[in-house]
């Protein structure tokens, strides 16, 4: 009897309304993921949600939340792959495209972050988050005009200098000199001693045509930090730029005392020599510049005119050929290219050098006058 009843209670165990409980009790759940995520555990949390989305690939919630997990493990990589799934299966999950650009950012894929910000930005216009990080992007992706679209209104609340840093950079290289001025202005008033700002302003000041204030910008930087790469060379260009050699050639030696390879330096000591007459001299101080730089423009420039000079043709055409090459908008040096195959016989290619050369001019005297300021109409 006792057999009996052991034997009815073992087949009730056994039995499949059994099975499936004890069954349920093993398989991983949502809130078991969620309780090891609270604790810390991430990577197990991570299992758990591998464990649901076996169970159901289709779950886009579950895919989220495995990148949510793995950005935390700073899986950034299986982040973005998981985030995508959960998008693919439904594109108006909440928060995941905001989640998705943060972990292409934090990797580094700027470009790939723009898409998911710009979605962020266009459903909810007012997320200064997603503005701030979108920015970013552009910048990190060197779309410079984009980030100071979406930067400049931010600048002017926000006053974290990484931002106003940005929009500084951004707008010296777009040519905004004005705006990269203003922004320059502010972060030296709050860091007067910055080398890399001193500079930066010069170059804001030279694209406005201020060139005597940009020389005491890189005089400031110099003072501060007189072996910082680069800076003497920047000053020495300011000085050959206004005509002033002497003290061009003074900072391009100093840079040079830096840096003896400094291929910059030595193409603008090579035409500063061929300035004033010391032939034998330019000629070595541009051979060893291309030597160093193979994309300096005014050192081919100079050479095709030392070359020519010297009757060597046909080394002359090969280096004012590589000049129109590294900038083909440039007139001096088609004009020059036009002489050479003058000098060669060469009348046709002569003439239709000469005719870029006037091309050229003439486009620059039409961008001169449309830049020039309009005059007042009289009575307004």
């Amino acid at each position: 009897m006792k057999h009996s009843k052991l034997g009815t209670r073992a087949s009730a165990l056994l039995s499949p309304v059994f099975l499936i409980i004890i069954s349920a009790a093993q398989v991983p759940r949502p809130s078991d993921a969620l309780a090891l995520e609270q604790q810390g555990k991430f990577a197990e949390a991570a299992a758990v949600w591998r464990s649901v989305i076996e169970r159901d690939p289709r779950d886009a919630a579950a895919y989220a939340s495995l990148g949510v997990v793995l950005s935390k493990e700073q899986k950034y990589t299986e982040a973005a792959q998981a985030y995508k799934r959960a998008l693919s299966l439904n594109p108006k999950l909440p928060g995941i495209q905001f989640n998705l650009g943060l972990a292409e950012f934090k990797q580094g894929h700027f470009q790939s972050a723009i898409a998911p910000f710009s979605k962020v930005l266009a459903g909810d216009p007012r997320n200064g988050q997603a503005r701030t990080l979108l920015a970013m992007s552009y910048y990190g992706a060197g779309h410079f005009a984009e980030t100071a679209k979406y930067l400049g209104p931010i600048a002017k609340t926000d006053p974290n200098p990484e931002v106003h840093q940005v929009l500084a950079q951004s707008c010296l290289k777009i040519k905004n000199y004005s705006c990269a001025f203003e922004e320059f202005r502010g972060i030296l008033a709050r860091d007067p001693d910055s080398v890399a700002v001193h500079i930066l302003m010069g170059e804001a000041l030279d694209g406005l045509q201020k060139t005597n204030e940009a020389i005491s910008e890189f005089q400031t930087a110099a003072g501060i930090s007189p072996r910082e790469p680069d800076l003497h060379f920047g000053l020495g260009y300011l000085f050959w730029k206004s005509h002033n050699y002497d003290n061009a050639k003074r900072e391009f030696e100093t840079e040079l005392s830096l840096d003896p390879n400094h291929g910059q330096a030595l193409a603008y000591l090579g035409d500063i020599a061929l300035k004033n007459n010391d032939l034998e001299n330019a000629e070595i101080l541009l051979e060893k510049s291309i030597q160093q730089k193979k994309d300096l423009r005014i050192a081919y420039l100079d050479l095709g005119a030392l070359r020519m000079d010297q009757k060597r043709y046909s080394a002359a055409l090969k280096a004012l050929q590589r000049a129109v090459e590294l900038d083909p908008t440039q007139p001096d040096a088609h004009y020059r290219l036009g002489r050479v195959y003058q000098a060669l016989g060469n009348v046709s290619e002569a003439q239709r050098e000469f005719s870029k050369t006037h091309a050229l001019h003439q486009k620059a005297d039409a961008a001169v006058v449309l830049t020039k300021p309009t005059p007042p109409v009289p009575g307004q």
